[in-house]
């Protein structure tokens, strides 16, 4: 069976996206080590609790030789239109949920809103990606 694990953000700063995903969604540290062989890459990943095998690699933008200085540029850019990585999150009660992150400096883009599928609410973190975060209706199925 082949299950989902990791998924990856970029990131313009680590602790930044570090001290977003930890202290104001509430997200707990899953790995952090620098690797000192590979120019102190940093391996930094966050999760939900509760859900110990899931996890979001904080990735930070590298450059050459990994990536050339173009690409680096680019994907910046992406970011800064909120176009570079996207995350969908559920919660029981997005009113609530919007409230209680309001509440801890999370910025929202977009206020709970009935959708065909459920409530729905957007926001996005330091460097710019757009997290969705919906209280799923059960749809009706054909």
């Amino acid at each position: 069976m082949i299950k989902l694990s990791t998924c990856q953000l970029w990131v313009h700063d680590q602790d930044a996206a570090l001290d977003f995903w930890t202290r104001k969604i509430g997200f707990e540290v899953r790995e952090d080590v620098t690797v000192p062989e590979m120019g102190n890459f940093r391996w930094l990943t966050v999760g939900p609790v509760g859900q110990p095998d899931i996890a979001v690699v904080l990735m930070a933008i590298p450059g050459p030789p990994m990536i050339d200085a173009g690409t680096q540029g680019e994907i910046a850019n992406l970011m800064g239109k909120g176009f570079a990585g996207t995350l969908f999150l559920t919660t029981e009660d997005c009113q609530a949920s919007y409230e209680e992150l309001s509440s801890r400096g999370v910025e929202f883009t977009e206020k709970p809103e009935e959708r065909p599928y459920g409530i729905d609410c957007g926001f996005r973190d330091p460097s710019g990606n757009s997290i969705r975060l919906t209280q799923v209706r059960q749809m009706a199925t054909l």
